[in-house]
This record gives C-alpha cells, sequence and structure tokens, in this order.
C-alpha cells in the first residue's frame, strides 16, 4: 500500500506560501500522522509540475493509494483540508 501524500506546490516569491505552509505541516502532524508531505519549488522542478499539471502556487495535491484524490489551488483553507483528507484516511488507518 502507498503511503498516503500531500504535495505542496510552490516557490520561493509565493507569501501566502510560506505562512500556509507550516500550517500544513503542523496540521498533518497532528490530524493525520501516517501521511507524508512532500514540497515541490516550482521554479526548481518545472518538469514535476507539468507532469502534475500545476500552473499556480500554492497548489495542494493529496494522493490515496497513489491516486490523485483532491486538488486545492490558490485559495486553500485547512478546514478545507483536513475535511477532504479525513474520510479516506479514516478508511484506510481506522477500518
Amino acid at each position: 500500500m502507498d503511503k498516503p501524500v500531500l504535495k505542496y506546490f510552490s516557490h520561493q516569491r509565493c507569501n501566502v506560501c510560506k505562512v500556509l505552509k507550516p500550517k500544513v505541516q503542523q496540521m498533518l502532524t497532528e490530524k493525520f500522522p501516517k501521511m507524508s508531505f512532500e514540497y515541490v519549488d516550482i521554479e526548481e522542478q518545472p518538469a514535476v509540475a507539468a507532469e502534475n499539471q500545476v500552473f499556480t502556487v500554492p497548489t495542494l495535491l493529496i494522493f490515496f493509494e497513489g491516486k490523485e484524490y483532491y486538488r486545492f489551488a490558490r485559495n486553500v483553507s485547512l478546514g478545507q483540508l483536513i475535511d477532504a483528507i479525513e474520510r479516506p484516511y479514516q478508511m484506510l488507518f481506522e477500518s
């Protein structure tokens, strides 16, 4: 089974991203400890951004069992993230 992953796409010039990233990391640590976090700088890794069809930042992709389940771009709320992750996460780890 592939470990669930949240991929965080950003770049160094994104001020919103700099504020959001630590909050997302803390949320994962507290609520979803079995989910891994991957940061992708789209300016340093444009091929990875292109493979995932990421054209704006921040973009967060949530993967369960190797498949993209959710995509959030630009306006991201922690409440929406928690709601999106909670059900599939519980199905994987608490059933």
